[in-house]
């Protein structure tokens, strides 16, 4: 399996739904860096499930712990390991999986793949793992911050048929307490129509998909590579590499393939000194490359697969079979795929920081 990312800030996460723990480990961050797990349970805090009526009812504290790399609250520059302990697994729930595929679960691509799978709440296709992204994220985001001011500020942008549109003028004002108000986390007006259509999906024992957009602040100019690294396609592989994800789009993304090159060209302008463009249809990169301007995209989450109706699928032999799925699910993504947005994008980011801190200009 592929379980690390990054080529300066590398993180290798462990663990599966309802194995003992999950967790990560970061190499790659740099020495005398003040990290305490309080910095970290607060990113954690946010992702945890239970939260409320429309996440799942399983109550996991996601308490994590430092095993390494921190030596009097400052990291080391050596590896640091991090523990998030599984402490609320019901795996007899999933006793009826085991010799059956789910529709639109990993079920049957992992035992093609290895010939076995863990069926207790999907093993390592569960989103339980993601926990181990944020507890990373949490320490980028950090670092990003105190060294370069940079915000990460994604919210819920849609549920089912329910969306939001924002200027680039709207998205400029949002702050992580706008977004932290909602149980959704959308900053938007919509987010009690939003709420509704989760509620009714719920009440069917169904599940419904959403669209979290992504939002990034205060980014230097001349992060990202110009080929194979662009910072837009690190951030849609970081994006697309979490559990559902369906679809992602850069900046005014496929609307800009409905216009005419006059239309869609974005003029720079000389704002205050500073050189920037007019509108920002591009999303804060040109080239691969950002601009300084503020990042933003939109990623579109399936509905959870694992839902309480009855549903249609085939056993290993091949024979049909009906099953209905016990145990606790997401009836929506959104709230908790937010953080998990965030810290899958600063943990590209700070290894892009990174590279481009290595040969930056003087």
């Amino acid at each position: 399996m592929s379980n690390t990312t990054g080529e300066i800030f590398k993180v290798t996460t462990f663990g599966e739904s309802h194995g003992a723990a999950v967790g990560c480990a970061v190499d790659g961050m740099p020495a005398g860096f003040a990290i305490t797990e309080a910095d970290i349970q607060a990113e954690l805090d946010r992702r945890r499930p239970g939260q409320s009526a429309l996440t799942t009812q399983r109550k996991e504290n996601d308490g994590v712990k430092i095993m390494s790399g921190v030596f009097e609250g400052k990291t080391t520059g050596a590896p640091i390991m991090l523990l998030i302990n599984n402490e609320n697994a019901v795996s007899k729930d999933y006793e009826n999986l085991k010799n059956l595929y789910r529709p639109s679960h990993a079920d049957f691509t992992y035992e093609q793949k290895y010939g076995v799978r863990d069926f207790r709440g999907g093993g390592r296709a569960s989103a339980r793992v993601t926990a181990a992204l944020v507890a990373a994220g949490a320490l980028a985001q950090k670092y990003l911050k105190e060294k370069a001011g940079v915000e990460f500020l994604s919210h819920t942008a849609a549920v089912g048929n329910v969306s939001v549109k924002a200027d680039v003028s709207v998205l400029e004002t949002i702050t992580r307490a706008q977004i932290e108000q909602s149980p959704l986390r959308c900053p938007y007006d919509g987010g009690k129509d939003m709420e509704a259509e989760i509620a009714a999906a719920l009440e069917d024992g169904d599940s419904v998909g959403c669209v979290v957009r992504g939002l990034i602040k205060n980014l230097p100019a001349g992060i990202g590579e110009p080929v194979f690294d662009k910072l837009s396609a690190r951030l849609a592989a970081a994006v697309m590499g979490i559990n559902a994800a369906k679809g992602f789009e850069f900046g005014n993304g496929f609307e800009a393939a409905r216009l005419r090159g006059s239309k869609n060209n974005d003029p720079f302008i000389n704002s205050g000194g500073k050189i920037m463009t007019e509108q920002n249809r591009n999303g804060g990169a040109l080239g691969g490359i950002s601009t300084g301007e503020t990042i933003y995209f939109n990623t579109a989450f399936k509905p959870a697969p694992t839902i309480s109706k009855s549903q249609n699928t085939t056993d290993k032999q091949g024979g049909a079979v009906q099953f209905s799925a016990a145990g606790r699910h997401d009836p929506c993504l959104a709230a908790r795929v937010v953080p998990v947005v965030d810290a899958v994008c600063a943990v590209a980011i700070m290894d892009l920081f990174l590279i481009w801190r290595a040969y930056a200009r003087d």
